[in-house]
């Protein structure tokens, strides 16, 4: 890496750190404050909105970079990110109906996928043969977005979750970035790593200030966008990007995807607010927000740092114990979430 990048990834964690420290006695002064509700693991109304800060270090910086590096920005990620912030900010004031947002997802999305364009096919990693998507890719890939611009948002429940995942995934698009030559992830990746670290000094356990909509869907939104983002690198893997940017994400892909599949199994609305997810059943088992966070951190590291490697046809022998990982870790979940019930039925 260049001094530059040194530099801007400084700045970031200094930007947000004291960026964050300055919304929150705003928000304070003005009463922004996120009161305790259905979906809450808080007892006591807390700032929100500190993501807001995270949003804007990673577009200036990721602008700014383009300024120094050798890298073109996306017009259409930018749009589509600020779409994302506005209406999820207006959400955190106003609690917008979710069919209001959910457009204004589908417009983000679409702005990415039109300006950088999709795959016309994937692979996955030790199958040949790769998956031709063909115009169904447009689709696919703008519903991955959306999803996960709600999933990060749902997870973002508990001091330090959001924050450690989203340090752990940028890591994952900062050692790809560096390994095939993509200057645009290395920025994004590794400036969402700093920004996170200091954004998690307020919001650890017990959290000073909360992330807020603005902040957790922005996250989402910028990792569902990056496989495409970077899908016209040189790299003869580069199909296996999808692949990828879901194990970068992947505690939160699957407690997602589990719980809103449980959920339409009852019959139930699935953008209702509640507390099924596992990290939640963990903190009503006893278990402390930090201790949470820390156990999601891990998994999240464990397998977002092989994964990236996995780009390089010579670190083809990590995925083994990448399988085993994402293998382990997610049974440990689903042991979690079971035991859990057993508990409440006896």
């Amino acid at each position: 890496m260049s001094k530059v990048e040194y530099i801007i990834f400084a700045v970031a964690f200094v930007a947000t750190y004291f960026g964050v420290e300055w919304f929150r006695q705003w928000t304070l002064s003005r009463g922004f404050l996120d009161h305790p509700n259905e979906r809450s693991s808080h007892e006591t109304p807390t700032p929100r909105g500190g993501g807001l800060v995270i949003a804007a270090v990673v577009l200036i910086s990721y602008m700014s970079g383009s300024w120094f590096l050798d890298y073109s920005v996306s017009i259409g990620f930018i749009t589509g990110a600020v779409l994302i912030v506005a209406i999820s900010w207006l959400d955190d004031i106003y609690s917008l109906s979710f069919g209001w947002r959910l457009l204004v997802h589908l417009v983000a999305a679409a702005f990415v996928i039109v300006d950088v364009g999709t795959f016309d096919s994937a692979s996955i990693p030790l199958i040949e043969a790769p998956i031709y998507l063909g115009k169904v890719g447009i689709v696919i890939s703008i519903l991955w977005i959306i999803y996960l611009v709600n999933a990060y948002n749902f997870m973002d429940g508990i001091d330090g979750i959001a924050g450690v995942q989203a340090a752990a995934a940028g890591l994952g698009w900062l050692i790809l970035g560096l390994l095939i030559g993509l200057p645009g992830a290395v920025i994004i990746g590794g400036v969402i790593i700093f920004a996170s670290v200091g954004f998690l000094f307020h919001n650890w356990q017990p959290a000073k200030i909360f992330m807020g909509d603005a902040g957790s869907a922005f996250l989402g939104f910028t990792f569902g966008s990056m496989p495409f983002m970077f899908r016209q690198s040189e790299n003869a893997n580069s199909n296996i990007l999808p692949f990828l940017a879901l194990l970068f994400v992947w505690p939160f892909v699957f407690d997602s995807a589990l719980t809103l599949f449980r959920r339409m199994l009852r019959g139930e609305r699935v953008w209702t607010a509640h507390r099924e997810h596992l990290y939640q059943t963990l903190v009503i088992s006893g278990r402390s927000h930090k201790w949470v966070s820390t156990l999601y951190g891990i998994i999240a590291l464990s397998i977002a740092v092989p994964a990236a490697f996995v780009i390089e046809p010579r670190y083809s022998h990590l995925l083994l114990p990448l399988a085993g990982v994402v293998f382990v870790s997610t049974l440990l979940l689903i042991t979690v979430l079971f035991r859990r019930r057993s508990a409440t039925k006896t």
